[in-house]
């Protein structure tokens, strides 16, 4: 780093603080005490055209580290910067912007497994099509029109406030080439704790809008604009950018929503319990991997425990109101130590997609997905009240019900899909086999 452009850099920086200039901020929509706190806030959804561009036919695959519990989080490795460096980001399919913790100076930062990000000088100007994307409409004022403010709110009460950059990405393709390609990020110098707080370096931001880094690959036609994941029920497993990794004929398919834009969102669903519909058939679902639990609304909420509370009568389990470990829980005779210890107590739930058509869609529930098994050995309903958190209408698929599935999210076909994954194994091309 030149020391003019690194002086440079710490007056701006320094005056913006000074002078209190600030980005609008919008509140998050999800989350609580149990969701990981990576959750932000979403912004305008900026369609992306691919006209004209010739993509790689590869797809970048990004290990996963971490599980739903005990851990409640996820990260993947990324190297930034020249020379490259490792950081662990919160990948998550609900927000756009990707941002480090990052020392330009840091004002307020919290701890973070790796030492924080040091950017270059290569500022996105106010005026920058990305920057007018981290606004919502109406909203973005250039104060400093040689710099991209932003300020967003975490949903558990955590933010961050930075400047956007440019700086390079060492991205390791499956069709063995290895390149390095300039992308905007955030450069967080400002962060609060939120009550869900896990060290991190910084947030993967793979939502639907233009600023995110699948966008602006897909931009720059080295991926197609399709994101998935695969999380493995053991903990770990793995993110991709791209396609090429999964035969489309053996993924159920479901379109997403047009009514429901800035997420990915693939409309309304019904509700089966034990193969029967409860008559819930207008839940608003919301895939998002920024959740580690699973939400309905409280109504929808309410009649699921009450049924569980029925089905488990005579069973030998009882509440275990000493088990603070989610809100719900179970104890039998003795510690369970996994979920097959409790199956045959537990039927699958579902939900049903029609979104208005004929055809529709089923998005299974095995027990496996809804249940975890707590550090006391006792089983608990990882599904919870969206009504205590400010959720109200929205419901969320979150990380628990997605396990040992792959799911996969088409921008260019507006189209939700999922199937069974071995999500233990790292896939290379679609001739490898993980189904």
């Amino acid at each position: 780093m030149k020391t003019e452009g690194k002086s440079g850099w710490l007056l701006l920086l320094m005056s913006l603080l000074v002078m209190g200039l600030s980005a609008t901020m919008s509140s998050a929509s999800f989350g609580d005490q149990y969701h990981r706190g990576r959750r932000k806030t979403m912004l305008p959804d900026e369609a992306t055209s691919s006209l004209g561009l010739n993509r790689a036919a590869s797809s970048i695959v990004l290990p996963v580290h971490g599980n739903v519990y005990p851990i409640g989080s996820y990260n993947v490795t990324l190297n930034i910067g020249q020379p490259p460096k490792p950081y662990f980001l919160d990948p998550d399919t609900g927000s756009d912007l990707t941002w480090l913790q990052c020392d330009a100076p840091c004002v307020r930062c919290t701890e973070a497994p790796h030492p924080f990000y040091r950017p270059n000088n290569d500022l996105v100007v106010c005026k920058d099509p990305l920057c007018e994307a981290l606004h919502a409409p109406g909203s973005h004022k250039c104060d400093n029109p040689e710099q991209c403010d932003y300020e967003v709110e975490y949903a558990d009460g955590g933010s961050s406030l930075g400047v956007l950059v440019r700086d390079s990405f060492l991205l390791n393709f499956t069709n063995g080439n290895q390149q390095t390609t300039r992308l905007a990020l955030g450069c967080g110098y400002d962060q609060l704790p939120g009550s869900s707080y896990h060290p991190i370096d910084g947030v993967l931001g793979l939502g639907k809008g233009k600023s995110s880094i699948v966008s602006q690959l897909s931009n720059q036609g080295l991926v197609r604009h399709v994101i998935g994941h695969c999380l493995s029920g053991r903990g770990g497993g793995f993110f991709f950018l791209g396609d090429g990794l999964y035969d489309s004929s053996r993924v159920v398919w479901t379109p997403m929503s047009p009514d429901y834009t800035k997420h990915y969102s693939p409309g309304l669903a019904e509700l089966i319990v034990g193969g029967k519909s409860t008559g819930f058939r207008n839940l608003v679902m919301v895939f998002d991997s920024g959740s580690s639990y699973t939400y309905l609304n409280s109504q929808a909420y309410q009649f699921l425990t009450s049924w569980l509370k029925r089905e488990l009568t005579g069973k030998p389990l009882k509440e275990a109101l000493d088990d603070r470990t989610l809100p719900l829980c179970w104890k039998g005779r003795k510690p369970f130590k996994n979920v097959r210890d409790v199956k045959t107590y537990f039927k699958p739930l579902a939900l049903r997609f029609a979104s208005g058509r004929k055809d529709t869609t089923q998005f299974e529930l095995p027990p496996e997905a809804y249940l975890i098994i707590s550090s006391k050995g006792n089983v608990c309903l990882g599904i919870l009240n969206g009504g205590e958190v400010g959720l109200q209408n929205s419901n969320i698929i979150g990380d628990i019900s997605m396990q040992d599935k792959m799911v996969i999210y088409d921008n260019e076909k507006q189209m939700i899909g999922w199937g069974p994954g071995n999500c233990d194994q790292l896939p290379k091309s679609r001739s490898f086999s993980f189904w």
